[in-house]
């Protein structure tokens, strides 16, 4: 069945920004086209595809309809870039966890900064949870924890990030305990909510509720945290042996690691611009993940 293409872009853009004032004013119409475009859309499915509040969500069969929304948009761009005489840029959306981005995923960057072909839209997400991002079609492709498909989606092993936990050595020092590490009084720093690196390894050796839990939502200033001290974290080796070389960290625990298994997901449609961003991500990959 086919749907109505206005209305299913004027349902994205009311996803995109928030409400329906602001989806109008991203397509240069009136609110009040916007209303008429979805509940034309809604009658069409015959079920609701947006509830409204602040901002508007949309609802399941709705969430269905945004990823077909996307992935049109996406074929079009494709299309009108290949019309163009001197070709364009093709915009692909794609999340990332923090730590990806913050080491291996930097190549990706670099490599789509010397190409002419796409525009890069990141959103980051932990690997645990980014799955949900092509779920809910607001990317195309994902890093992800996530060996199992999404629905419409074909996944990769990418290799794995190795995680070991590390303080300074005046930290590490001052909390020993005989040739071991007080691992309950020890200052411990997470990177938010959804983080259980740091709490699996503290689980391990009997703790649930460290003394001192510093939060540091960002990659490099998680990192940066460690490395002043604030606490032990767990860091990934690409941005932890420059450190260990140097002597600026240690490790505690001995041979201790977690090793986060990363999975490229996206969208199973044929489309060159993804084809061409999953081949700058590959090559990343084989470069630094083990």
């Amino acid at each position: 069945m086919r749907y109505n293409q206005a209305a299913v872009e004027a349902l994205v853009a009311i996803v995109d920004h928030g409400t329906f004032d602001a989806a109008a004013r991203a397509l240069h119409v009136t609110p009040s086209a916007v209303s008429q475009r979805v509940r034309a859309l809604e009658r069409e499915v015959g079920q609701v595809v947006v509830r409204r509040g602040s901002p508007c969500v949309p609802t399941e069969v709705g969430t269905a309809l945004v990823r077909l929304g996307r992935q049109a948009r996406l074929l079009d761009d494709e299309a009108r870039a290949a019309l163009e005489e001197h070709g364009g840029r093709v915009e692909v959306t794609a999340g990332v966890n923090a730590d990806s981005l913050a080491t291996w995923f930097r190549e990706v960057l670099a490599e789509v900064g010397e190409s002419r072909e796409l525009t890069l839209r990141l959103v980051v997400e932990d690997q645990a949870y980014s799955a949900e991002l092509l779920r809910s079609g607001e990317a195309l492709a994902a890093v992800t924890s996530d060996p199992q498909p999404v629905q419409g989606c074909r996944s990769e092993h990418l290799g794995f990030l190795r995680y070991r936990p590390a303080a300074t050595p005046a930290l590490a020092e001052r909390f020993r305990r005989g040739r071991g590490t007080d691992w309950q009084r020890m200052p411990v720093v997470v990177f938010n909510a959804k983080d259980e690196l740091q709490h699996d390894v503290l689980r391990d050796r009997g703790v649930t509720a460290p003394d001192v839990v510093h939060l540091v939502p960002t990659s490099a200033d998680f990192h940066e945290a460690v490395r002043l001290g604030l606490g032990w974290g767990m860091l990934p080796e690409p941005q932890l042996l420059p450190d260990l070389e140097a002597g600026r960290l240690v490790t505690l625990g001995g041979r201790t690691h977690q090793d986060v298994h990363l999975y490229w997901q996206r969208w199973r449609i044929d489309s060159a611009a993804l084809e061409t961003l999953t081949g700058v991500v590959r090559r990343a990959a084989a470069g630094t993940l083990r």
